[in-house]
């Protein structure tokens, strides 16, 4: 284990567990591997650990290559030109529960038994995995990982011996799971079906594109988020509300088959603050002007009286908030912070012991720029704070006479169950510590966070539509979770 100072820009945020797409070509003998290609791409935000894809052609089996690494290196142009098929599945994976380095861990899921073959690509954390899988180990269920996507492949395979009729099969496995999940399922009939947790904590919206050389295909595919549709060129036709069930077929335009009510939503608040891609729409609202009204709302709270501040984000992801914090203060945007993107993977890689490097080599300060001025530091979030403290160090020792630390999210106190990694309370430095002591451990000559009305009015939800568990501690989980036991579940393996 890493000590607590080792850790070095890229680590101290965190992190999503995955991305899913699914697409599915009318023609029959359109090859949409290179499409994949593209989306998940578009989605490597979401998971650098691991990417996968699962294609088949309408009548044949089912094929799959899965591997560990970025997009870029999986899914090679070798590898691309021999995956063919005109309906697939695409994953990128940053897992919470088992180990990172395994690449039977990877996804898409393949599952393949005497009644049903099918493949799955999940993002999400199901809380009542471990009662869940022991529960079908003693009715003889053989597992060979520890993800929570072989558990749902068990649990659909075990319905199917009583039910061959997809949709009903996930309205039961609705009812039985809990957690957070956006599920794509490609059957061996060269279906798709596509399916949020009925309080919708992750995003999956669907859409089309079209595709071809002078005989053009009309190509229907769902994803994590928008952005990967808008690479394809292609037009977002609406987000899979939460309980909802998409079914794509060949020839056919999508429909919503079934929708499992739920009392309330509870859309992940993090999504919008610092997860999703800035051009991304999650569920119709779109993330930039969420951002920037985080950012404007920021502003609002204690200002920074100065004549000589400036406003500089931590790149990228303060960018659009600090944007936004500049234009409601008058106070002048600066890229005092130039980030080097030349040694990016070095530091996406997972684990601990392979993110070891120094600050100043991820970041690199423009002097003229940074000295002699108030900085008002704009960031989405403190976990560990040891990011935070090393930038703070950087910009007093290049010149700035000040630095005021602003942070567009309320405070992170409690662990998060529904598929964010770090979920131990130890590693929360606002969990552990009061913001003044934070404050001070960091270096700040200020601390200011958003408040819970500043960040509900920024995303335009009501509170009861979102999840905020991580602020508040209300886990909206059929179930109250055991802390403890999530925590052992969660962490065994890391």
């Amino acid at each position: 284990m890493t000590k607590q100072n080792d850790v070095q820009i890229g680590q101290d945020k965190f992190k999503e567990q995955c991305g899913v797409l699914g697409m599915l070509s009318d023609e029959r003998i359109m090859n949409v591997a290179q499409f994949i290609y593209t989306g998940l791409m578009a989605l490597q935000h979401r998971g650098q650990e691991a990417a996968g894809i699962a294609i088949m052609r309408q009548g044949r089996p089912i094929a799959r290559y899965r591997d560990v690494g970025l997009v870029n290196d999986v899914l090679s142009p070798e590898k691309i030109t021999g995956l063919l098929g005109n309906i697939a599945l695409g994953h990128v994976r940053y897992g919470t529960v088992a180990s990172s380095s395994n690449v039977q861990c990877a996804q898409p899921w393949f599952f393949q038994s005497n009644e049903v073959n099918f493949a799955i690509v999940f993002n999400g954390t199901i809380t009542n995995y471990a009662p869940l899988r022991k529960r079908l180990e003693e009715k003889g269920h053989i597992f060979t990982t520890d993800v929570d996507t072989e558990v749902i492949s068990h649990l659909i395979a075990a319905n199917f011996e009583t039910s061959a009729d997809w949709i009903e099969i996930i309205k039961i496995l609705m009812h039985i799971l809990d957690g957070s999940y956006a599920i794509i399922i490609m059957t061996e009939q060269g279906d798709l079906y596509g399916f949020r947790d009925p309080m919708g904590f992750k995003p999956l919206c669907y859409g089309e594109f079209v595709a071809g050389n002078g005989d053009e295909a009309r190509i229907q595919v769902m994803a994590s988020e928008t952005c990967a549709i808008d690479a394809l060129s292609g037009k977002v036709l609406g987000h899979v509300m939460p309980g909802e069930i998409i079914h794509l077929e060949m020839g056919k335009p999508p429909h919503s088959e079934a929708i499992m009510r739920s009392e309330r939503h509870a859309l992940c608040m993090f999504e919008f603050v610092y997860f999703a891609n800035n051009t991304s729409e999650l569920d119709g609202i779109s993330v930039y002007d969420v951002r920037k009204k985080l950012g404007k709302n920021l502003a609002k709270i204690d200002p920074v009286e100065s004549t000589n501040a400036i406003v500089v984000p931590v790149p990228d992801s303060g960018r659009s908030a600090a944007l936004g914090y500049s234009q409601a203060s008058n106070i002048p945007f600066e890229e005092a912070l130039i980030k080097n993107r030349y040694i990016t993977r070095t530091f996406i890689m997972p684990g601990q012991d392979k993110r070891r490097s120094l600050v100043n080599l991820k970041l690199f300060p423009d002097k003229k720029t940074i000295k002699g001025k108030d900085i008002i530091l704009i960031d989405d979030s403190i976990v560990r704070g040891t990011t935070t403290e090393k930038i703070v160090r950087l910009l007093k020792a290049n010149g700035a006479k000040s630095v005021h630390l602003r942070i567009s999210c309320p405070p992170i106190r409690y662990p998060c169950y529904m598929g964010i990694d770090f979920p131990t309370r130890h590693e929360l430095m606002a969990s552990c510590h009061p913001v003044d002591e934070i404050c001070k451990k960091l270096g700040a000559d200020s601390l200011i966070y958003q408040s819970m009305e500043g960040l509900i009015d920024s995303i335009g939800l009501q509170k009861e539509e979102l999840c905020m568990a991580c602020l508040d501690k209300d886990y909206p989980l059929k179930n109250p979770p055991c802390l403890d036991l999530l925590e052992e579940t969660f962490t065994k393996n890391r």
